[in-house]
């Protein structure tokens, strides 16, 4: 820590504290950041992948799929690592992963994660879906949008459709719809002070009633969206009282919370967490106990604030169904989508063609509820996967579509140890040779250990490269 805090942020931290252990808080401060792994389990078990990991992992207590990462992995970056670019973790602080596992999501569920770059969070939801059900994700920002686009289509998330609005034109958009909803909120980032000495640097009081006041900009609209029955995961990094337990209270205080007889939920506590306290902020609830607080010297990570929030309410009956696919798919799709249909020819999984949505070209697969077939007064980044491009009598698939795929789901792939120097020359963007026998010419998917990497087109002994040039390891 290079720079010393504001005195008023000290006083704040030893009322909250005590002076003792705000002592050891500060010191904390000049400790070596934690630095975690998230194992995306809907692409290998976390049994499975500690036995193939070069690096030494320790499990995350609030985390099953959470792993510390130990300092052999600064010698072997894990982002350097063709299993990064198979999608096979996410690279988190370990604090990060609290908020999504702690939201109890199901498969079949409408979820939203509301303020959802760069996709953390966002990747672990979709892991909990296991496919089902439908996850809107969404961020104000285009340009921080495009990034979480990626991550989610590096894990191979099939159901997600990524928006960048207001919240409260989504509002307009769902009411009552979803079933479990995350907001990581934007906060003064207090519990980002040991890893970013500018957090220090920008840090006022001001700042702290500015981001309360945001946030309260922001709940209302959320609640609008819940459904009775719903729950409600609200998060910060920071440690600011009127930014945690003070807009929680703000939200329980509602209309209509009252209407949808939100509560506050328990939280599985881990040793090392703190309870909320609403003695630090005017005619807090006993509730707010419930609540935690993640502070780097009482756990290994960084700061931050979760609640969890329950309507009481009866739940109302569940999502729509996924429709099975017609028996006459094939001839639908070639009817109605020449140019994917032979293509499609090579995908084992059932295709439903009244999902399939050509806009302007682009192919997408959209969830099965009908709502998200138009959506034509938000700005929508991503509507479900992205297949791919048509062209003039042609199908050119996408790298998204390639991450959704294996040597069980498609027809044509050329399957590579981890260790094959072609792998590293595939995701250099470089051409590769194969072997008769090896795979078949036209497209083909290619594969490390059976995780996918992408698409190349053979022909005659040789694959052309097609790994998106954005990707590509430098």
């Amino acid at each position: 820590m290079s720079k010393k805090l504001p005195d008023s942020f000290r006083q704040k931290m030893t009322a909250m504290l005590g002076e003792e252990e705000y002592l050891r808080y500060e010191a904390c401060l000049l400790e070596p950041l934690q630095h975690g792994l998230r194992v995306n389990t809907g692409r290998m078990t976390t049994e499975r992948f500690l036995k193939i990991s070069p690096w030494k992992l320790e499990q995350i207590p609030w985390c099953e799929s959470g792993f510390y990462l130990s300092e052999d992995a600064a010698e072997d970056p894990p982002s350097k690592s063709p299993y990064y670019y198979a999608g096979l973790y996410y690279l988190q602080e370990p604090s990060a992963m609290l908020p999504a596992a702690t939201l109890p999501v199901n498969p079949g569920d409408r979820v939203l994660d509301l303020c959802a770059a760069p996709g953390g969070k966002s990747t672990a939801l979709a892991e909990k879906l296991k496919g089902k059900g439908v996850l809107l994700c969404n961020d104000i920002s285009p340009s921080r949008a495009k990034a979480l686009i990626k991550n989610l289509e590096l894990f191979g998330v099939t159901n997600a459709v990524v928006t960048a609005e207001e919240p409260e034109r989504l509002a307009g958009a769902f009411p009552d719809y979803f079933d479990k909803i995350l907001i990581d909120a934007p906060c003064s980032g207090e519990g980002m002070f040991r890893k970013s000495a500018s957090m220090i640097t920008d840090w006022t009081e001001e700042k702290q009633l500015e981001y309360a006041e945001i946030q309260r900009s922001i709940l209302p609209h959320a609640l609008r969206m819940l459904r009775p029955g719903g729950m409600i995961l609200y998060s910060t990094c920071t440690y600011a009282p009127v930014e945690d337990e003070g807009s929680v209270q703000f939200l329980l205080d509602l209309p209509e919370a009252k209407e949808k007889q939100l509560t506050v939920a328990d939280i599985p506590m881990v040793d090392g967490f703190l309870p909320g306290n609403p003695d630090w902020i005017p005619e807090g609830s006993e509730a707010l106990k419930k609540t935690v607080h993640l502070i780097p010297h009482r756990v290994r990570g960084e700061g931050h604030f979760v609640a969890l929030l329950k309507s009481e309410l009866p739940k109302e009956a569940g999502a729509e169904q996924a429709p099975t696919a017609s028996e006459n798919a094939a001839l639908l799709i070639r009817k109605k989508h020449p140019e994917f249909a032979e293509f499609a020819k090579q995908i084992k999984t059932g295709i439903d063609p009244d999902r399939l949505v050509n806009q302007n070209g682009y192919l997408s697969y959209v969830p099965a509820e009908k709502k998200f077939k138009e959506l034509r007064s938000l700005r929508v980044m991503r509507r479900g996967l992205f297949l791919g491009e048509v062209k003039k009598n042609r199908f050119e698939p996408s790298q998204a579509l390639a991450m959704t795929l294996s040597p069980e789901t498609f027809d044509n792939c050329l399957n590579l140890s981890m260790d094959d120097e072609r792998v590293l020359r595939y995701l250099r963007g470089e051409t590769l040779e194969y072997d008769a026998g090896e795979a078949k010419d036209g497209w083909v998917l290619i594969t490390a250990d059976q995780l996918p990497l992408g698409f190349g087109k053979a022909k005659n002994g040789q694959i052309k490269n097609k790994y998106l040039p954005g990707w590509r390891m430098t």
